[in-house]
């Protein structure tokens, strides 16, 4: 599968664009690629397909904001699919692009490959939250995970129309079929035409006749789904990851909702994060701290024994590259950092007492060292910067 590419690039809009010129920048891609324009060739159709998949993120300021923190990664999530739309771009097929952007080409086309009539209106299921909690092993692998989601579902009787079978429609006598009023109100600068989605059909056009009996003619019912999701290693605390159709059911047939999954950090007993990076407090003897040894650390990915230099002071920092956290973008792996602490026993027998005293006698004990003339909280900070 050909790697995505940028959204702001796939608009041609800066990263700081506003909605009005992501808005303009994509009615341009879309006239440009439009299938009607295009007729037949697979390439036009990929990148109008390219600029709505853009512009369903870019306009949406919650996707948006997802996107420019986590990039790709952050728009992904079910398995087997990133979300999005169709053909090399997800879910959506073409009829569900203009039924849901079909406003922004205004009058230029008709309703598109023959399918929503001029721009009518299509329902749309609302959007589902769902929080996950995830180990820390599990952000730094990248793990699938199976959720049961209640949720409303096409009714499977009538496949979601919830009409009684194809004849039982007839076209709305409201709107004539178009799915749209025109209202025609006085105001302080004179009479002003407005035009707005039919209140009888909801903007489809027609009408249900005979209702399917089992929905009642709403087209949904209560049910639940099991749905998987590939969450990609290195997702953060309050990351959440989109599901482009597996949210609630639309009513007669319409567009399903999204999945929102946001995800939790369970707090690993050992190993704090720091964005990428980890952390880990190593507590250490006296005597290890005098003459060195080897100790055994907690990582992502088990234990690992690492190497205490003889003379190794409070506060120093021991770096094991790579063992950290992976960028959610791909962008490498931080590292664990481990911070050394000395045991000092608080009490000590009248043997140890003596022989504590006789070294404190010897040359080496005598004077307390700098330790390159900075304190554990100078270290720290420089070695964040």
């Amino acid at each position: 599968m050909a790697e995505k590419r940028d959204y702001y690039e796939v608009l041609g809009v800066a990263k700081n664009a506003n909605a009005d010129e992501i808005k303009k920048a994509y009615r341009k891609a879309a006239i440009q690629y439009h299938p009607d324009k295009n007729p037949g060739d697979k390439q036009a159709e990929e990148k109008f397909k390219e600029a709505a998949e853009a512009y369903d993120v870019l306009s949406n300021p919650d996707k948006r904001a997802r996107y420019d923190q986590f990039g790709h990664a952050g728009m992904s999530g079910a398995a087997g699919g990133a979300g999005g739309f169709g053909g090399g771009f997800g879910g959506f097929s073409m009829e569900d692009i203009f039924s849901q952007f079909g406003d922004i080409f205004g009058g230029h086309f008709g309703g598109g490959f023959g399918s929503s009539g001029g721009g009518r209106r299509v329902n749309r299921g609302s959007d589902i939250r769902v929080k996950v909690k995830l180990t820390l092993a599990e952000i730094a692998t990248g793990v699938t995970k199976k959720l049961k989601i209640n949720k409303t579902v096409a009714c499977g009787k009538c496949g979601g129309s919830g009409a009684k079978d194809a004849n039982s429609y007839a076209t709305c006598s409201t709107c004539n079929g178009s799915g749209y009023v025109v209202r025609v109100e006085n105001s302080f600068f004179g009479r002003v035409q407005t035009q707005g989605v039919c209140p009888t059909c909801g903007g489809t056009g027609k009408v249900i006749t005979s209702p399917c009996d089992e929905c009642k003619g709403e087209g949904t019912l209560r049910g639940q789904e099991v749905v998987e999701i590939a969450i990609p290693a290195g997702v953060g605390e309050g990351m959440a990851l989109t599901v482009t159709g597996k949210g609630n059911a639309a009513r007669h047939g319409g567009i399903n909702g999204d999945l929102q999954v946001l995800i939790e950090e369970i707090p690993h007993p050992e190993l704090i994060r720091d964005g990428n990076d980890l952390i880990h407090n190593l507590n250490i003897t006296v005597t290890m701290a005098l003459l060195g040894g080897t100790v055994e650390v907690p990582t992502v990915d088990g234990r690992a024994k690492i190497k205490i230099a003889p003379g190794t002071h409070a506060g120093k920092v021991l770096r094991l590259g790579g063992k950290g956290i992976p960028d959610v973008n791909g962008y490498g792996r931080g590292d664990e950092l481990v911070v050394v602490d000395i045991t000092i026993p608080s009490k000590l027998s009248a043997e140890e007492k003596r022989l504590v005293e006789q070294l404190s006698q010897q040359p080496g004990f005598q004077k307390a060292e700098s330790v390159k003339n900075q304190n554990i909280f100078e270290r720290m900070k420089n070695f964040f910067r």
